[in-house]
């Protein structure tokens, strides 16, 4: 990780750390909330109109899987440009401490409604939804298992301790941690071919990946089982704090609204 940043820094200088971040940005706005605000309203019908299920863990999965598709499916575009904008060539000028200058390729895309235009001239709507198999296939038992881990260890901390930050964080911290292993090869899969054109483009190739599972067993059989957990410890880095403190100002957020307890929320609504 530390030999990537130091070669990111040296090529594309402070302003690489954050290519794409633009896109990311608007993009984490609407899928957070669409995230969390479908995840209570799925919850609230699975309990109103499935009883049978009861107020376990299992609506938590399922409740948790239908918003991470409903939120992939909203804001899946957005997605497509951060990850072309981030992996894409720059064209800076960078001078190193020897005094010599380079001088690199010119990027592909020059902003989030370039790469739209762009996107959507190739391939129209179709080709701003590339990719968005695996990552369904990947969000759905992502974001599922991410709110079942975290709601049933709040339910093992005793009372006095369920409203501590340290706790939420340490919850969430798992969470993030355990549903990312499990789902993600599924998406490198994902990343590899939303930069398929970029590489095509370069090698004259044609499109290697026609399926999510045609994507795995090509991986494996081309680059080795190994690849498809490349990278996963900086997403570690990355994703378990990330899913930590979003769970925790979420629960902050709620007590903060005077948002009524669960308990409540089904009578009030019946």
């Amino acid at each position: 990780m530390f030999r990537s940043l130091k070669k990111l820094m040296e090529h594309e200088g402070v302003l690489g750390f954050y290519k794409g971040n633009g896109a990311s940005v608007l993009r984490i706005v609407p899928y957070a909330a669409l995230h969390f605000m479908t995840y209570e309203q799925y919850r609230c019908w699975i309990l109103n109109n499935y009883s049978a299920l009861g107020t376990g863990p299992f609506v938590d999965l399922l409740a948790g899987s239908a918003a991470g598709g409903t939120a992939v499916l909203c804001t899946y575009p957005l997605d497509l440009a951060r990850t072309k904008l981030a992996y894409q060539l720059t064209g800076t000028r960078g001078r190193f401490g020897t005094g010599t200058s380079c001088i690199h390729a010119q990027p592909a895309y020059h902003g989030i409604k370039d790469v739209f235009r762009s996107v959507y001239t190739e391939g129209g709507v179709r080709a701003l939804y590339r990719g968005v198999g695996p990552t369904l296939i990947g969000i759905l038992p992502y974001a599922g298992l991410k709110f079942y881990v975290y709601e049933e260890l709040k339910r093992h901390v005793p009372e006095e301790h369920q409203k501590s930050i340290l706790t939420r964080l340490s919850c969430g911290a798992l969470a993030g941690l355990l549903g990312q292993t499990f789902t993600y090869p599924l998406d490198v899969v994902r990343r590899q071919m939303q930069v398929e054109s970029l590489q095509s483009s370069v090698q004259q190739g044609d499109q290697r990946f026609k399926s999510t599972m045609q994507g795995l067993t090509t991986i494996v059989r081309t680059q080795g089982w190994k690849q498809l957990f490349a990278g996963l410890s900086i997403n570690y880095v990355k994703i378990v704090p990330s899913v930590a403190i979003g769970f925790t100002v979420y629960d902050m957020m709620k007590t903060w609204l005077r948002v009524p307890p669960r308990e409540n929320t089904r009578s009030v609504s019946a």
